[in-house]
């Protein structure tokens, strides 16, 4: 169908709900949308470039600061890249350390998607709930690191702050509070009529489609492809615990938000793996000593809560990066929005984006439907989120839910 007969319907690339900006452009035949155009680089902070006018060790500290939701991962990659360059081997309790607070990381991640995902549907109580379970992970980073969001863990050659023996007991018991809570959400999307009608065969990726997209993640896994940093290119303590690559085969935003809860059920293993760990190495060998930086290119990759995390960094042997470049998961991950989007209705569009879990911070976005034939603004973005919410609320009464969310 020819875009010049359908109606356009931007969204973005401004809104007060967003922190930064993106843009999609979505070709609509009625409700259904027909075509999607994205647009990328409408915010440019500088982070490449203002690495490479600071230490070393100083880059750590911005490029926590990439994402305030994953704050550990970009470090995580950055000291790893380093490494690479140097040829740095880190300590077994380095790695332990490491690996656990990433999984927590993952945890908090997946756990503030659901709620997210949950209050877009109008499922206010699952937003609420997955939050309130994710609270204690936040008050773990604060006991270990002294924040519940920028840690400042990560170091090159080592870590910053040991976890002491006393404090094990502490992350064990909130792991394991945390295991049942996990399954009964687990449990009530998978039960739930209303959120089954909602989601499943909604926003579907085939393999192909994650082929020709360059998709990672918990956005490919949820369409069969078995890839994951941490078992394809082992670091830190991953080669050494055993854990399994979650994937479901369905592609829809269902099987995304299934991957994604039992991937905290894979986490807490992981964790409880890494906690023998500190438990048999010495403390406090936590790092070793690095005085200078050769020159050389090195990579390092983390598989961040939505994908794979790339650093690359090259250095001429003095105290500074000669160049530091970055992609963020959600780079590869939001050009899929233009392959799941085409054949739904606009009510979709919302669940079907917050799919792949997209981050602002990292990439770009709002929410604006403007009439090409009239030339007016025909639906403000507000409404676009309570098209999607209404939506909810038919299944629900055709179903003959008594309970209607608001």
């Amino acid at each position: 169908m020819s875009k010049k007969r359908t109606v356009s319907v931007p969204l973005g690339p401004y809104h007060p709900l967003f922190e930064e900006p993106e843009f999609f452009n979505l070709y609509c035949d009625g409700e259904r949308v027909v075509d999607v155009e994205w647009k990328a680089g409408y915010n440019h902070r500088g982070i490449e470039k203002l690495s490479e006018g600071k230490h070393w060790d100083q880059v750590i500290f911005l490029v926590e600061r990439i994402c305030g939701i994953c704050s550990t991962s970009h470090p995580f990659a950055y000291v790893n890249a380093v490494e690479n360059l140097a040829g740095i081997e880190i300590p077994d309790r380095v790695r332990y350390i490491r690996s656990l607070v990433g999984e927590l990381e993952r945890i908090h991640s997946h756990l503030l998607w659901l709620g997210l995902a949950g209050h877009f549907l109008g499922y206010n109580t699952v937003f609420m709930w997955a939050w309130k379970y994710r609270e204690p992970i936040l008050d773990l980073f604060e006991e270990i690191s002294g924040s519940r969001q920028n840690y400042a863990m990560m170091k090159i050659g080592g870590v910053r702050r040991d976890i002491p023996i006393a404090k094990i007991p502490l992350i064990e018991k909130s792991i394991a509070d945390l295991s049942p809570k996990l399954e009964m959400l687990s449990s009530a999307i998978l039960d739930d009529p209303v959120l089954s009608a909602r989601l499943k065969g909604v926003g579907i990726l085939s393999k192909e489609d994650i082929s020709l997209f360059g998709a990672i993640g918990p956005v490919a896994r949820a369409s069969g492809v078995a890839i994951d940093v941490r078992k394809d290119f082992p670091y830190a303590a991953y080669g050494m615990v055993d854990w399994k690559v979650i994937t479901r085969e369905e592609g829809d935003v269902l099987a995304k938000a299934m991957v994604r809860l039992e991937e905290c059920m894979e986490s807490i293993h992981i964790i409880r793996q890494c906690l023998l760990g500190l438990k048999r190495v010495p403390e406090g060998n936590i790092g070793v000593e690095v005085r200078d930086i050769p020159g050389g290119e090195g990579i390092g990759r983390h598989e961040a809560p939505r994908g794979e995390c790339f650093h690359y960094v090259k250095s001429d042997g003095s105290n500074q990066p000669v160049r530091h470049k970055i992609r963020a998961p959600s780079f590869m991950n939001v050009p899929t929005f233009m392959a799941s989007c085409v054949g739904h209705t606009l009510s979709d569009v919302t669940i079907i984006l917050a799919g792949v879990d997209p981050c602002y911070c990292c990439t770009e976005r709002m929410i604006r439907l403007f009439d090409l034939q009239r030339h007016s603004l025909s639906v403000s973005d507000s409404s676009l989120l309570e098209r999607s919410r209404q939506k909810t609320r038919s299944i629900a009464a055709q179903l003959g839910r008594k309970k209607v969310w608001k």
